[in-house]
């Protein structure tokens, strides 16, 4: 049978890369650690790892191993921390992933005015997924999901959060600088500064851009949204951002901001949680204030 301890000998092993290392990290011996690894190879009857000098290497069936415990050690870490909270006599930790590199500003009003209203609840951020952040939501990694893409699934549950406009930002003296709606052909010659997501997930690309096959000159992944902000307004390049951020940030720097197509570019904002989970109080509690300070923020 494979355990909790084995499962962390091979992260250990696969991140540390030496015998030596990997027992430092697990606060044992080196003997006591070949002597656990032997113990599992030889119950599993077959290989785990392989040395290459000083250094050891997964095998096929180590790396195996290694996807088990990356699936679930977060599960198990989880329910120790929950249950550590029922026995402080806390309700619960409450674990939000977020896929929206600019719902942070959003996410730090909703989370002071949740935490005032729902002071038992402890809260956990993850915004690095393995996989993706449904994947995340399905394995049980977190509770809710906050993210951009509504993406059907079985047992998914989605609830609209906010509706809004993104709109372009320029420097004050750039060319496209002007009251006017910007058209596809105006982004083929500029550089287009990005959050580092995948392409299919910026909507100035794939529901703006690519429908009449244009594209920017060049794409610039910016993970700092004050970096890029600064970026833009020195004329490094563009960038699209929500209307209610845009507004926000538009007061400190000098920028522009330019209406997307003749209609606009309108994107939703949505909290995804597991269907069974939906009526649980403070699942409620948090959609409740994370739709209020939605609408609050983006009437400002």
């Amino acid at each position: 049978m494979i355990e909790h301890s084995h499962l962390r000998i091979i992260q250990a092993l696969h991140t540390n890369g030496t015998l030596t290392e990997a027992a430092n990290t697990l606060c044992l011996s080196q003997p006591a650690l070949s002597h656990q690894i032997n113990y599992l190879e030889k119950k599993l009857g077959i290989a785990l790892w392989q040395k290459e000098g000083r250094n050891l290497r997964l095998t096929q069936a180590g790396m195996l191993l290694l996807d088990v415990a990356n699936q679930v050690l977060p599960v198990l870490s989880q329910a120790e921390h929950t249950l550590k909270a029922y026995r402080e006599g806390r309700c619960g930790i409450l674990r939000i992933g977020v896929e929206c590199y600019p719902c942070f500003e959003w996410l730090n009003a909703v989370i002071g005015q949740f935490m005032q209203q729902m002071p038992d609840i402890d809260i956990d951020i993850v915004h690095k997924f393995q996989f993706s952040g449904l994947e995340g939501l399905l394995n049980h990694h977190i509770d809710l999901l906050i993210t951009p893409d509504l993406i059907k699934k079985e047992k998914i549950h989605y609830e609209v959060l906010a509706e809004y406009q993104l709109m372009l930002l320029v420097s004050p003296d750039h060319p496209l600088a002007a009251d006017k709606p910007i058209t596809p052909e105006d982004l083929c010659r500029e550089t287009l500064l990005a959050f580092p997501v995948s392409m299919e997930r910026l909507d100035i690309l794939t529901r703006f851009l690519a429908p009449g096959h244009h594209a920017p000159a060049h794409i610039k992944h910016i993970e700092s949204l004050e970096i890029m902000l600064q970026m833009t307004a020195m004329n490094r390049g563009v960038c699209v951002l929500p209307e209610w951020l845009a507004n926000l940030k538009m007061n400190h720097l000098k920028l522009k901001k330019i209406p997307i197509g003749r209609k606009g570019l309108s994107q939703q904002l949505f909290l995804a949680m597991r269907q069974r989970d939906k009526s649980i109080p403070y699942m409620m509690k948090f959609k409740q204030v994370g739709q209020k300070a939605a609408g609050n923020i983006m009437k400002e």
